[in-house]
This record gives structure tokens, C-alpha cells and sequence, in this order.
């Protein structure tokens, strides 16, 4: 889902959420993706029935209305489209005893999975809002002999999942047999040390199931290839190791170095989309700078000339609502960018909007 979809669907969603019915007088209907839409025309032909049976007169008709309305709107469909289809349909009227009934229809990017009907004082959205959190998840591990830290990277969103401290004695010079002794005493802790880990990640990573979309492993020296030779870790979090990187350090610090020292493995991921955006507006700032504003005043100004190509608003942007709509409305691409990467942190200090532009305006 782009940045125009899901730009679109939270302003629906928050649309949605905003109305309340008077009663139980608000339709929601989920088709799932390949369901046949006649058989859900004829369910609410049903309902339209049992719907007479209300008792307030208002309510009743603000039901069987709605449903009508709702039936009439599907039957332009013809067919489910190709992920499902998700309607609603109820009075938004401000005055009691008023009816101005009112249709939304959203067609997913992603499929519905689940069949619905339901007749209450608000809409069902939770399940649209919940294609709006990113499913995607990278598993991310740095380790040595020291210590090891698990983390996730979920979108833009680094998580640290459990640190680890070891018992491996340090490296110790002495001679004879107390060295060969002391080096199969280390050996032995090690292997306990990657015996955990191991216990950890496969616990952790397979709990994620199929939103698991790769692991990278990192950490100083041969410690991490060490540990992917034993059979500690299972063979099918294995399968989905993507790369292994020479990384400084193996606590929370370690995970961000990781990751920017991944870019060639897992370039499609949100994180590294935002920060290619970022590299390009810095790059712009430094050596053509008469391409590229920043500020809510500069940035509206380019926007309303039609001169922005592309415009990144912090997530903690005040306002981002009217900077999308004038982006949508003059065909500039628009992206939120989150705070969670030094990069973001940088657009919230320039005024949390800039904008990369199409020509000068000076």
C-alpha cells in the first residue's frame, strides 16, 4: 500500500469513526476476496426483512433504507473485486428525525479475509485498520562471546526483543594441561551461550510465522559464523538467513549498524525506501539547493504552484491532512516519514515538511 493509499483509507477510516448512529442503525458488510456477490445481495435482501421487525419506527427505516441503498450500490459491482470489497452504508443526518443516507465502498490492496455483516451504533473499521500496520518483519541478531541481542524490524520500527549476557570466560594465558583444560571449559560455555540464543531466536522469530521475511545476522570477528555452523538454530530459520555483516557492536546500537550496513539485502523495506527519500532531499540541499523547500510555509506555497514533485511530512507533522490533500490535488507524490531513523529525526528539526521540487521557484 503506498503513501496515496493509505492517505486515502485513514481519512476514510477516520470518517467512518466519527459518525454515531442514533441505534443500532449503522451497516457494515466485508465480502471476502472470490465470494459471490449475488449471495451477499441476496443475504441483505434478507435482512431487509427481519430489519421490519424493529420496533422504533425511525430505526427500522433507517435500517431497511440503508440496506436498499447498500444492495443498490453492490449491483453496480456486478462481480467481487479481485481482494474483496468493504461497504458501508447508514444516516449521517444531523438533525433527529432527518434522513440523508450516505455510501462508502472501498475496494483493499490487500485481500479480505473475513465475511461480515453488521447492523450497530458505529462502523466496523477495525479490520481496515489494521491493513494500515505493516505486516512485514525482519528478524535482526548481533552477537559475540560477551553478549547478543535479538530485535525485529517492523517497518520503520526497531524493536529490541531480549539481550543476552554470556558465562564465557575471557581468553587466559597459561600453560600445560590447566591451558587445554581452560580452553574446553571456554569452548563448552560458548556452546551454551549459542545454545541459548538459539533457544531464544527460534522461539521468538517462529512465533512471527509467515510475516517472517528474512533474518540478517551480524556482530565483531568469527562469533556469529561460529554459532550459524552448530545445529542450534532450525533448519527453516535458517533458510531465511539473507546475510551475515561484520557489525562494532552486539547491543541495541548493534541493530541500527546492521541495518545500515544492509541496505543490499533487504532494499525494498520501508526503513530503507525512507531513508533513500532522505539521502535524496540532503543531496538536493547540498548541491542544488534552488530544488528543494522545507517548512509548512515554503512547502504550502510550492504545493498551491504546482512545483513540489515530491513532499515528506514527519509523522509528527501538525497538519499533514491539508498538505496530502494539496499533493493529491496538484499530482505530487507525498510520503509520511517516521521519527523512529536519524534521517527522520532530521526532517522533524527542519520544520517536520519539505519537499523535493520539479523546478525552481526562486
Amino acid at each position: 500500500m503506498d503513501s496515496q493509499q493509505q492517505f486515502k483509507l485513514r481519512k476514510t477510516i477516520k470518517e467512518l469513526k466519527s459518525i454515531r448512529g442514533r441505534h443500532t442503525e449503522l451497516v457494515s458488510v466485508y465480502i471476502p476476496a472470490g465470494y459471490d456477490m449475488n449471495k451477499i445481495i441476496q443475504h441483505l435482501s434478507e435482512e431487509q426483512g427481519t430489519a421490519s421487525n424493529i420496533k422504533d419506527k425511525t430505526t427500522r427505516s433507517n435500517v431497511i433504507d440503508s440496506l436498499e441503498k447498500m444492495i443498490r450500490h453492490l449491483r453496480l459491482y456486478g462481480k467481487t473485486p479481485e481482494y474483496g470489497l468493504v461497504v458501508f452504508c447508514g444516516n449521517i443526518a444531523s438533525q433527529e428525525g432527518k434522513q440523508d443516507l450516505k455510501v462508502w465502498s472501498i475496494e483493499p490492496s490487500q485481500p479480505i479475509n473475513i465475511r461480515m455483516y453488521r447492523c450497530d451504533q458505529t462502523f466496523v473499521t477495525e479490520p481496515l485498520e489494521g491493513m494500515l500496520i505493516t505486516k512485514e518483519v525482519y528478524g535482526l541478531l548481533v552477537l559475540d562471546n560477551r553478549e547478543a541481542t535479538l530485535g525485529l524490524l517492523r517497518g520503520k520500527s526497531i524493536q529490541v526483543i531480549k539481550q543476552m549476557g554470556s558465562a564465557v570466560p575471557g581468553k587466559l594465558k597459561v600453560g600445560g594441561f590447566s591451558q587445554q583444560r581452560y580452553a574446553r571449559l571456554r569452548l563448552e560455555a560458548a556452546n551454551e551461550f549459542y545454545k541459548r540464543i538459539a533457544d531464544v531466536t527460534n522461539k521468538e522469530l517462529e512465533s512471527i510465522g509467515k510475516d517472517l521475511k528474512g533474518i540478517i545476522i551480524g556482530g565483531p570477528g568469527p562469533t556469529k559464523e561460529t554459532f550459524l555452523n552448530t545445529d542450534h538454530l532450525h533448519n527453516e530459520l535458517k533458510k531465511k538467513i539473507l546475510g551475515v555483516k561484520d557489525v562494532a557492536y552486539t547491543d541495541e546500537s548493534g541493530l541500527h549498524d546492521l541495518i545500515n550496513r544492509s541496505n543490499d539485502l533487504f532494499s525494498e523495506a520501508e526503513i530503507f525506501k525512507e531513508k533513500k527519500l532522505m539521502g535524496e532531499l540532503f543531496e538536493r540541499l547540498a548541491k542544488n539547493s534552488d530544488k528543494v523547500t522545507y517548512g509548512a510555509t515554503e512547502v504550502k506555497k510550492a504545493l498551491e504552484m504546482g512545483a513540489v514533485d515530491k513532499l515528506l511530512l514527519s509523522e509528527e507533522f501538525n497538519g499533514a491532512d491539508d498538505f496530502e490533500e494539496l499533493a493529491l490535488q496538484f499530482g505530487s507524490q507525498f510520503f509520511i516519514i517516521s521519527t523512529e531513523t536519524k534521517e527522520g529525526v532530521q526532517l522533524k528539526d527542519l520544520g517536520g515538511v519539505a519537499a523535493i521540487l520539479r523546478y525552481s521557484i526562486e
